[in-house]
């Protein structure tokens, strides 16, 4: 793949010489050359990335058990050398056409400036606690994906922000007083959305969608579960029938391959399922899973003939939905019996509906094509 981007931006510099093309032109053309090169990964990218963090971890693991035996000065020189290297390193392989290599190497920088917070402020007896270390590894690792424009390195400082999220959460749990959600993460996600647009990381953003959703699920039990949870499925609802209805304009702006419905898709599932556990006991659980029910036919009404994975998806929520209306309703039932024979009938008619559909779909041809 590099050695053809390569050809092709020779090619689209001698158009534009020869009079061929235009500037602007050319200009689009390379960047969809860049942004398709940075999508494709190859076998040997991902054993690349693999054993940049186990040779990374290996390091720091060393430093660590020999963190004694160093004197001071030699324990900080080696720690920024490993940085230092790791960045410049991969900065001078990117440019001799070794990107899977190099980025490799950033992201051995990333975790060793993780490491050298944690045992810097260990060896200098530095006060503060994981959460704001993690903090500070982000902001880190975010600055280095803006000045070398990373996608790997976008998608990492992603993934130590889900950290910090996940471990401040746990941290903060109490049983009388619930979770303590921090609305600084918002700002952070909000800063890394658009970063990654700088970086053109398409698998930053559908992480920190993905994260986002599952903000709002932490929010929603630790204020208000029924009220938080209808907002977010009626946002996901609002944000899937505009991506479905203008899905051109609008992946012209998110930049998501498409996926934006499916991603709406998830959130309206997960704001619906939180609302009918909430309406379990009381009223509301019937209309809440009608409700539910309607909005998976939709999807596959307006959506699901160009995207594969939101099918899917949409099969596997009304299962799951079939199965908790059952499990709510089997008091009901005279006997368990019963039960099982009413779920093999409704999973029979499942199957026959699933095989119908596809049918249609793969018989009615698609000008937009298929997104995974």
């Amino acid at each position: 793949m590099a050695g053809y981007s390569i050809r092709v931006r020779k090619d689209i510099a001698r158009w534009a010489e020869a009079g061929l093309v235009d500037a602007a032109t050319a200009d689009l053309l390379v960047r969809d050359v860049e942004e398709n090169e940075r999508r494709s990964l190859s076998f040997g990218s991902i054993l690349a990335m693999m054993a940049a963090l186990l040779f990374g971890a290996a390091i720091l693991i060393f430093v660590a058990a020999n963190w004694e035996a160093f004197p001071r000065i030699a324990r900080v020189a080696m720690l920024f050398a490993l940085i230092l290297g790791g960045y410049v390193g991969g900065a001078v392989l990117k440019t001799r056409d070794h990107a899977a290599i190099g980025e490799a190497l950033w992201i051995v920088a990333a975790a060793a400036f993780g490491g050298s917070i944690a045992l810097i402020g260990q060896m200098y007896h530095l006060s503060g606690d994981e959460a704001s270390a993690m903090v500070t590894w982000g902001a880190g690792t975010a600055l280095a994906a803006l000045v070398l424009r990373s996608s790997p390195l976008t998608v990492a400082a992603v993934g130590i922000a889900d950290a910090w999220l996940v471990l401040s959460l746990v941290g903060s749990f109490d049983i009388f007083r619930g979770l303590d959600v921090p609305q600084f993460f918002v700002a952070a996600s909000l800063v890394l959305f658009g970063l990654s647009f700088w970086t053109r990381s398409q698998p930053a953003r559908h992480l920190i969608i993905l994260s986002l959703i599952f903000y709002t699920a932490t929010l929603a039990v630790d204020h208000d579960t029924a009220g938080i949870a209808a907002v977010l499925a009626a946002i996901s609802a609002g944000v899937f029938a505009v991506a479905a209805l203008a899905p051109g304009p609008v992946d012209k702006i998110v930049r998501l391959g498409g996926r934006l419905p499916l991603h709406a898709l998830i959130g309206f599932l997960t704001g619906m399922a939180m609302i009918q556990f909430e309406r379990i006991d009381g009223g509301g659980f019937a209309v809440a899973a009608a409700v539910t029910l309607a909005g998976i036919a939709a999807s596959i009404v307006l959506a699901g003939r160009d995207s594969r994975g939101l099918r899917w998806l949409a099969y596997i929520g009304f299962a799951l939905e079939l199965c908790l209306i059952y499990a709510v309703t089997m008091e009901t039932m005279l006997d368990t019996a019963g039960f099982f024979l009413a779920a093999a009938v409704i999973l029979a008619v499942l199957a026959f509906a699933i095989i119908r559909i596809e049918k249609r779909m793969n018989k009615t041809p698609s000008g937009k094509g298929a997104a995974a």
